[in-house]
């Protein structure tokens, strides 16, 4: 595809989720990839101007490197549908399951994808009945929120409250969710092919929103270093855990292997971040695709989901 052939590109970023700073770090990184490749892309900030003004300005599809509610939960995706630009990524659908951590597991679990028990938290739960179901320690997360914000990890009764109170500060819809010891891996899909896996090792006791965006003691292999065999099941389910949600374009899931390498699938992030911490870009340079050529890529995956 030629280069003008994209026309002119709108990079979403920013926005009004709680993600914010990230999705502004991930547009600039898209963005400048995208100037290198001589399309002629623009920033465009949806918080700061009516989504309207893309037409109005002539913009012919849109790259979404917006993170969070409003930008990856199916909300701009619509908006892009009724205004008949192509964008990048999942549609208005997929967007919103992905979203949605507990209708992910819902769905995952009539997949047969092995995911983490769960239960949804009120503000009155039994802290005694969540621990004799799902054990200690536990996490308490909000269930529409993503970078891993609002996440805790509650190892006794004393610190059940103050979990609950954090996680409600982003979503009323609350998860407590067994907690699985064992090896993080995330698994990139892109055009419907797994990336090599990345495995994450982290000084903290936590992969939390410090550890993932601003840790430099953060520590990532790709290739992951697992055998062949448990790589390419551990991909195949990847693969199908993206697709039973309607995913397209691509995705990131995240993935804990416990210690009978028995993987679990924990969430999809289907606006990935895109910055120098990021996990997509490092998966697809191990197969020797640039940053640049990747950005390029999910581009021109993008089109018109309705």
């Amino acid at each position: 595809m030629n280069m003008s052939d994209f026309g002119k590109v709108a990079v979403l970023l920013g926005g009004r989720s709680s993600e914010r700073e990230i999705s502004l770090r991930s547009g600039a990184a898209v963005l400048a990839a995208l100037r290198r490749k001589n399309v002629d892309a623009h920033a465009f900030d949806p918080a700061e101007q009516p989504m309207e003004n893309l037409l109005k300005a002539g913009f012919k599809r849109a790259f979404i490197a917006l993170h969070g509610r409003y930008g990856e939960d199916g909300s701009v995706q619509g908006a892009l549908e009724l205004m008949g630009l192509p964008y990048t990524g999942s549609g208005i659908l997929a967007s919103a399951l992905a979203m949605d951590k507990w209708r992910t597991k819902m769905i995952w679990q009539a997949a047969a994808i092995d995911t983490p028990r769960y239960r949804l938290l009120q503000a009155d739960s039994d802290f005694h009945d969540l621990a004799d179901e799902l054990g200690l320690p536990l996490i308490v997360k909000p269930a529409r929120e993503g970078s891993t914000l609002g996440l805790s990890k509650v190892r006794c009764e004393q610190d059940f409250q103050a979990a609950y109170r954090t996680a409600a500060h982003y979503d009323s819809l609350v998860l407590a969710e067994q907690f699985i010891e064992g090896i993080e891996l995330t698994a990139a899909i892109l055009d419907n092919t797994p990336l090599p896996l990345v495995r994450i090792d982290i000084a903290e006791d936590l992969y939390d929103y410090q550890a993932k965006y601003f840790s430099n003691n953060t520590r990532y292999t790709c290739p992951s270093g697992l055998p062949e065999a448990l790589t390419h099941q551990i991909q195949a389910m990847a693969l199908r855990a993206h697709q039973v949600l309607g995913c397209s374009g691509w995705s990131r899931l995240d993935v804990i292997l416990d210690q009978d390498n028995q993987p679990y699938f924990l969430e999809a992030n289907t606006s990935p971040g895109m910055t120098d911490h990021s996990l997509v870009p490092m998966a697809a340079n191990a197969i020797g695709i640039s940053f640049d050529e990747l950005v390029v890529h999910i581009l021109s995956l993008s089109h018109e989901h309705a």
